[in-house]
Parts: structure tokens; sequence; C-alpha cells
């Protein structure tokens, strides 16, 4: 069963790296991003990290480093949370001036669809 769950896990990482790239559309209504599991959801929309979008959004930063200034954290801890964040498609990283990174939140929302009944492969489907 480890087996089976994780080439699912894979799958759904190709499938989601092929979306972002632009190697895939996703058919109308259909999930862009699937999570393993509900926690590994709420662990990437945390209340601080959904305060960080919110900042990323308000203050529309014109660099990480003055996101960090923003924000209160470490570069390079805010670095490693926006990546992960990027590759969920919550955060655009812009290439700016002088090989900044600029962060922007595409959307103001997300749905997330969770099988109660344990019907679905139990992973969590959010759309953007």
């Amino acid at each position: 069963m480890a087996t089976t769950r994780w080439t699912q896990m894979e799958s759904l990482k190709a499938r989601t790296l092929a979306i972002a790239r632009g190697e895939h559309a996703p058919a109308k209504g259909e999930p862009k991003v699937w999570f393993t599991s509900i926690e590994s959801f709420a662990k990437l929309l945390s209340e601080h990290n959904r305060h960080l979008l919110e900042l990323i959004a308000r203050e529309r930063p014109r660099s990480l480093t003055e996101l960090a200034d923003l924000a209160g954290r470490s570069k390079s801890n805010l670095s490693r949370t926006l990546k992960t964040m990027s590759r969920y498609g919550l955060v655009e990283l812009r290439s700016g001036e002088r090989g900044t990174l600029i962060p922007r939140v595409p959307y103001d929302q997300v749905r997330l669809d969770v099988s109660l009944t344990g019907m679905k492969s139990g992973s969590a489907d959010a759309n953007p």
C-alpha cells in the first residue's frame, strides 16, 4: 500500500509541475493542485502563511528583502516558504532588477474539496 501511495504522490506531483510549466491545461472545474493530506494543506496555509500572503497582496513588495523587512522574518526562511508556495501556485516569484525576486499572490481565494467518505484516494484537492 505504501508503494501505491508513493506512486500516486509522484503522479500528482508530476501533473502539478506540468500545469505550472504550462505543459498541461486542466479542464474547467478540474483541480489544479493536489495535496497528499489535509495536514499538508493546513501546514502550507497556516495562519502565519496566510498572513504572509495577505501582506504580499496588500503591500506589493518589490523584493524578498523588502518583504522580509515587512514581515519581520529572515530572508532565507521566507525564501523557502515562498518557493514551497510557488510550487503549489499560491505565489508567483517574478524576476526583478539585479536578480531580485518579486513575490505576487495570483489568487484571493482557494477552494478545498475533501472526500468525507473515503471513496477518493484520501488526498485533498485545491482549486485556486
